[in-house]
């Protein structure tokens, strides 16, 4: 199962895709295919095989969007099976690496992570990964997480934009930052995105159903 969202870009797991458990799970094709985030592990054959049936071989890069499991726990299996670079921003690059219970929710979700390592730590507020076809621009968007990051890339349809956890939520277990996110937020308003691929509640067209959902959930968290 899989669902196009734009030109080369599909949603091939969470909810229904893969697991409940999953967060939503986007892959591009960019010359060199891109996974954005992986899921909580156990699923990952089946968001391997939805990857398949869209067309798409196998991740060359695995953007890691923070560290939380829902979005990183399948990243060793994906590894191991494909041989792919894993990227995430400095600031959850250790808690990844280690597997760290508290800082990776590991624990809401009774899961046990295995140590891995990070190939390209981003730092500071932005960069661009540039692939034969295409770029992916990594926006450092702390809030949810210390290393959270936003991702972007300009499609025939508009931008699109992966603003994986935007809603939240926040805990001080994982060092969330409501105040950083509210800064986070802006910046990602100013990106005017035609598409946002989130990472629970779904995607969003139309930049003015873009802003209002951000918008809604800066009014959900005063």
């Amino acid at each position: 199962m899989h669902e196009r969202i734009a030109d080369g870009i599909f949603q091939v797991g969470g909810g229904a895709f893969s697991s409940p458990s999953d967060c939503l799970v986007y892959a591009l094709d960019l010359g060199e295919v891109v996974l954005v985030d992986c899921g909580c592990g156990p699923s990952w054959p089946r968001i391997g095989k939805n990857m398949l049936e869209a067309g798409l071989g196998d991740p060359h890069t695995l953007v890691l969007t923070h560290a939380h499991v829902d979005h990183i726990g399948a990243a060793p299996a994906v590894v191991r099976e494909t041989g792919c670079r894993v990227a995430a921003h400095e600031l959850d690059a250790d808690a990844i690496e280690s597997g760290d219970e508290r800082l990776t929710a590991a624990g809401w979700y009774g899961l046990t992570l295995e140590t891995m390592s990070v190939d390209h730590r981003m730092q500071g507020e932005g960069e661009v990964l540039e692939f034969p076809s295409g770029s992916l621009h990594l926006l450092h968007t702390p809030g949810h997480t210390p290393g959270s990051i936003a991702a972007w890339t300009e499609t025939e349809q508009g931008r699109v934009l992966f603003g994986q956890d935007v809603h939240g939520p926040f805990s001080p277990s994982f060092g969330s930052d409501v105040d950083a996110w509210r800064t986070s937020m802006a910046r990602l308003l100013d990106l005017e995105a035609e598409i946002l691929c989130e990472g629970h509640y779904g995607v969003f067209r139309g930049k003015q159903r873009v802003r209002t959902f951000i918008e809604e959930q800066l009014d959900i968290n005063r």
